[in-house]
């Protein structure tokens, strides 16, 4: 699967997770930081919406594929991203024929503590 090109801007790489579901780690670096020691907030929303499209990606690959386009975004900032590798993973909560809602949650050291989390909605364009 091929990440958006935003993905390398943020130095985001793609692995995959215990239950073969995509996972977007994020290196802490210059390209994403903020206020010193922390992650600026656009590099966290990104990170979340690059994991949520990888998450959409791999549920429509099994229909041959499709393009999405954000509808709708909404970030949860819940704590500050210090100096640390980030992960974030999308859940699909609704898959429809033109619209999908994905939850995505991104965390450093324990993902139960997550530093940030984001519903979205996307337009499914299908091939």
């Amino acid at each position: 699967m091929r990440l958006p090109p935003y993905a390398e801007l943020l130095g985001a790489t793609l692995e995959v997770g215990d239950d073969g579901a995509p996972l977007i780690v994020m290196p802490f670096g210059e390209d994403v930081v903020g206020r010193p020691g922390f992650l600026q907030g656009g590099a966290i929303s990104g990170l979340l919406e690059v994991a949520a499209i990888a998450a959409l990606r791999h549920a429509l690959a099994e229909e041959g594929g499709a393009r999405v386009k954000p509808i709708n975004v909404t970030v949860d900032f819940m704590r500050g991203g210090r100096d640390h590798v980030t992960r974030a993973a999308g859940t699909i909560t609704r898959l429809g024929t033109r619209v999908a809602n994905v939850e995505a949650v991104a965390w450093q050291d324990d993902r139960a503590r997550p530093i940030a989390a984001a519903r979205m909605n996307y337009l499914i364009e299908r091939d």
